[in-house]
């Protein structure tokens, strides 16, 4: 495909790829228009009570999206295939002298393709959550409505159980007050009790560093004793004359 031939084949792929690249430009603009107007209808109908139109009107723009989605696919299945091909001339034989210019186009095609991926990965995916989340929204709609339709007594069983359950939700709250309360009380009374150890060591530190207050401290404990055993012994010599002076 060397010469006049070779050429012409790279212009008509570069033809193709343009051609293929406004289709996917103009469709993107509408697919994104699409999601938009999708996301405003569905904000402005939330107050609405009627089902009817709303239904008809998602139920269309979805089959819109659904079949948009696969034109933009199919698009861009052919631009990677044009692209494919034009990577596959320049390593041909015959090319190599224009092969940088050659690569400039088609990276600068590649990446026109990869932009064009993206956007349609990113606006197709934020129309599949706004879809999600009003589906879920329109099914806690129907449940509300099921609820304020339902009889009398059907309310008033689930007020009981509603009463019910926010009476177990106080009674785990409290529990769990009183449960932070008691450890810390514990972690308090830990922290006391290492106070009160760290005193101990300290003064038994003492102790064993200075024998000589040790020993005084002993002595003194020694006359404490031995002057309570002279006290209790007077006492009760005492308490004996007292009680045979009393006798005679």
């Amino acid at each position: 495909m060397a010469g006049i031939g070779g050429s012409t084949y790279w212009e008509d792929l570069r033809k193709q790829a343009r051609q293929l690249e406004n289709e996917l430009d103009l469709k993107l603009v509408s697919f994104s228009k699409l999601c938009t107007s999708y996301s405003s209808s569905r904000d402005g109908r939330r107050g609405d009570t009627s089902d009817t139109t709303p239904l008809l009107n998602n139920s269309t723009q979805d089959r819109m999206f659904d079949t948009m989605s696969v034109e933009i696919e199919q698009l861009l299945a052919k631009l990677t295939a044009v692209n494919d091909k034009m990577a596959e001339y320049t390593n041909t034989p015959g090319t190599a002298s224009l092969n940088a210019a050659l690569m400039h186009t088609l990276q600068r095609h590649r990446d026109i393709l990869q932009d064009y991926t993206h956007e349609f990965h990113k606006t197709k995916g934020n129309f599949m959550a706004i879809r999600e989340r009003e589906d879920l929204l329109g099914s806690v709609r129907k449940d509300i409505e099921t609820y304020k339709s339902g009889s009398g007594v059907n309310n008033r069983r689930t007020e009981l159980f509603l009463k019910e359950h926010e009476h177990l939700r106080n009674s785990d709250r409290l529990m769990d007050d009183t449960i932070s309360i008691a450890m810390a009380t514990k972690e308090n009374m830990t922290s006391q009790r290492g106070v009160l150890k760290s005193i101990q060591s300290r003064v038994n530190t003492l102790a064993n560093r200075f024998p000589t207050i040790n020993n005084l401290i002993q002595r003194i404990n020694l006359r404490k004793r031995r002057d309570s055993l002279i006290l209790g012994a007077v006492v009760g010599v005492c308490t004996i004359l007292l009680l045979l002076y009393a006798f005679h």
